[in-house]
């Protein structure tokens, strides 16, 4: 049974606090589309049915291909996806499941594909997805925006 909770009433500061976050997070040098896939993949592995549609929404009105959205899943063995997003993809698998840590090879990879900066810019997205993915999946909070 998923807990129903008014996580705008009962944490009105908390949940300024996070929007302003995740706004901040959007504010950066990365391709939009890269952070849309980003934030997909990451609420396809939370389950988290609210964000997944929102974002996926908000990928194909940024110009996004549906064929690469329904091949996000299995992007892996995908044709399409270029290094840069396979390189964020992966981080974001990682850095979302992070049962024993992120691979070095992974590390690697998203070191080579990405300055520090932008590293640094898509570890924040990764973050703040998993953290909005995590409050609406437990609370059933669907009226939270961003």
């Amino acid at each position: 049974m998923t807990i129903r909770l008014p996580v705008s009433d009962l944490t009105p500061a908390t949940l300024a606090a996070m929007s302003g976050l995740s706004t901040a997070s959007k504010q950066n040098s990365l391709d939009p589309l890269l952070r849309e896939l980003v934030q997909i993949r990451a609420s396809q592995i939370n389950g988290c049915a609210y964000c997944t549609d929102l974002h996926t929404r908000a990928a194909r009105a940024a110009g996004e291909r549906q064929q690469r959205l329904d091949l996000l899943p299995v992007w892996r063995e995908a044709p399409g996806f270029d290094d840069r997003e396979r390189a964020a993809l992966a981080l974001a698998e990682a850095v979302t499941v992070l049962s024993s840590g992120v691979p070095e090879d992974v590390r690697a990879e998203a070191a080579e594909q990405f300055d520090e900066r932008e590293l640094t810019e898509l570890l924040w997205v990764i973050a703040v997805i998993n953290t909005w993915n995590r409050m609406v999946a437990t609370t059933g909070a669907w009226e939270v925006s961003r």
